[in-house]
């Protein structure tokens, strides 16, 4: 496997590779990752759709991808943000076919969707009650804050084992808007992994002009379960893939002679039952080990949602793989010991009372029925105990829901603070107590704040993994994509290690699945490269000029002596194409 940047590469088709019509797939769990790496067999590897096998302990595909109206009524446990520049993404995308018209792709839709209506937030974070923070729209870095950015970007991923964000940046940082903004948007805490921050602040450095107003952020038309994940089973199912559903897989047996890592047994519980599938070395085993919505436990109006919860299969899986097999990496870094403080709580409202449209309306700009995207992305409540943030999508955000509902997804990243109007940890809430600290925070007066919350349906969600991504890790915890010495077994997903990109991302799941296509089959295309763009000395320099709230290089707060050196810098360019990139830069 090699990586590959332009379109020589995007728009090939690599030649078939040998063997393949005798080799058969399992892909454990029926996430992105696994629905990816499945289109990739059949449409890169070349693999006939009936030789793959996709296993999942739910009754319904998509892991971590959803969004669907049950009896408690509509659920989205989060949204995934995504940007021009998810290159596996749109390159698994532009093969899969809409439902509503074979000859027009998945991507084709999002693109034509997003050009006509481009996200931008209008108020990216408001406090005392639903007034926009009067320093939104800067990023409100010290000189001291910008050079820990600096000084972590420059810092080897090697140095930064075990390293939390809080021991590397200093309360100018933590005190800016640019980390209101980067924590709220990403989901990092300050006792998060310091090195899942660097990979992050190089990945997105090309974004952090759009930081305040989310302009780079693209949507889909409905969830991600109807928009995303439907199509591709619709795919899959086309080219005669099976899903077993109900189906966990408890243990792989694993043969590592000589370093050479072989799958060679499955240990299933089908339905109930248990059952053993032996493998050959012609049967390829695709894991998405672990989970962040595994284990997800639900309230409604009058009740929490559950804290108690089991470990999860995905969990046990990799525990059991990892002590067969070390180099499998360390998993009970990843969802034990998550701090109590650590986001485990959104919550689904639908409102069909209308008299919550005004608030929105001022906060957002835009009116929350007319079908455009309204929040962009998060709006967040600065001064909320919870850290609340607010998210609203086109509207309807189901294909099924009625023109008079409004669909309101909220979060608390602080889960062991008492709320500002409701005086109880979030973890602690009822669906109609969460709404009515949204409402409070939003505007609604306290007299009308109860009605309109027992009215709405609102449904509390308990993930107690959801930040496990950004915990603590260091070399060697996360398994790569494909083991060392391995012949026929691969991990996908969030949780296996590939260089440079960023987890809690559509595009890492996708990423994740190619390579171990193309590795297991020796696929001959190139792997889209992660966007190049901390080396790109435009973005850089745009990023200076951003990070410093759009000020020229002679305003910048210097001494003198470095005053002395940005005019002998500038008089020696003066008239060469780097004072062009300057100029483009606004930095002169």
């Amino acid at each position: 496997m090699y990586y590959s940047n332009g379109n020589f590469e995007a728009f090939a088709k690599p030649q078939k590779p040998a063997g393949v019509d005798h080799k058969s797939a399992y892909l454990v769990g029926a996430g992105l990752a696994s629905l990816a790496a499945a289109v990739f067999l059949i449409r890169d590897g070349q693999m006939p759709g009936k030789n793959i096998h996709v296993l999942e302990e739910l009754s319904l595909p998509g892991g971590s991808m959803d969004g669907i109206l049950n009896q408690r009524g509509y659920i989205i446990r989060g949204g995934r943000e995504m940007e021009s520049h998810f290159e596996t993404l749109w390159d698994l995308f532009r093969s899969i076919p809409t439902l509503e018209n074979p000859d027009v792709s998945v991507l084709d839709e999002f693109y034509w969707l997003n050009k006509k209506d481009p996200s931008n937030s209008q108020c990216r974070v408001i406090e005392n009650q639903g007034e926009r923070l009067t320093t939104d729209g800067q990023l409100t870095l010290s000189r001291k804050a910008i050079e820990e950015i600096i000084k972590l970007v420059m810092t080897p991923e090697s140095e930064l084992n075990d390293v939390r964000i809080n021991e590397v940046f200093t309360a100018d940082f933590f005190e800016s808007n640019f980390w209101l903004y980067w924590s709220t948007m990403f989901a990092f805490e300050p006792w998060a992994s310091a090195m899942e921050m660097r990979r992050y602040l190089m990945r997105f450095v090309h974004h952090v002009a759009t930081l305040q107003d989310m302009s780079a952020l693209k949507f889909t038309k409905f969830n991600q379960y109807e928009s995303l994940v439907k199509p591709m089973v619709k795919y899959l199912q086309d080219h005669g893939v099976t899903f077993q559903y109900d189906t966990v897989v408890n243990d792989i047996k694993l043969d590592n002679t000589h370093n050479v890592l072989t799958a060679k047994t499955l240990e299933l519980t089908v339905g109930g039952k248990s059952k053993t599938l032996n493998l050959t070395q012609d049967d390829l085993v695709f894991v998405t080990n672990g989970s962040i919505t595994e284990s997800t436990t639900y309230g409604d109006n009058e009740h929490p949602a559950p804290m108690e919860h089991e470990i999860g299969p995905s969990w046990q899986l990799w525990e059991n793989l990892a002590k067969q097999e070390p180099a499998l990496g360390r998993p009970s870094k990843f969802y034990r010991d998550i701090p109590a403080a650590n986001w485990s709580i959104s919550a689904t409202c639908t409102f069909t009372d209308d008299r919550i449209v005004p608030y929105i309306q001022k906060i957002t700009g835009k009116d929350p029925h007319s079908g455009s995207i309204v929040t962009s992305g998060p709006v967040t409540i600065r001064d909320s105990n919870w850290l609340l943030g607010i998210s609203i999508s086109r509207q309807p955000h189901f294909e099924q829901q009625k023109p008079n509902e409004l669909i309101v997804w909220l979060y608390g990243l602080f889960s062991d603070q008492p709320g500002n109007y409701i005086h109880k940890r979030i973890t602690e809430c009822t669906g109609k107590e969460i709404c009515a600290e949204f409402l409070y925070h939003i505007g609604v007066p306290v007299s009308e704040i109860d009605d309109i919350a027992s009215k709405a349906n609102s449904i509390p969600q308990h993930m107690p993994y959801i930040t496990s991504y950004f915990q603590l890790r260091a070399a060697g915890d996360r398994p790569l994509v494909v083991p060392k010495g391995s012949t026929n077994l691969a991990f996908i997903g969030n949780f296996a290690e590939t260089e440079v990109d960023t987890v809690f991302t559509t595009e890492y799941s996708v990423r994740t699945a190619m390579e171990a296509v193309y590795q297991l089959l020796d696929v001959d295309r190139g792997v889209p490269e992660v966007f190049a763009s901390s080396y790109d000395a435009r973005v850089l320099m745009d990023a200076v000029y951003y990070l410093n709230d759009r000020k020229k290089l002679k305003e910048l707060p210097l001494n003198t002596v470095e005053k002395v050196g940005v005019n002998a810098f500038l008089k020696k360019v003066h008239g060469t194409y780097l004072e062009e990139l300057l100029h483009n830069a606004k930095l002169v």
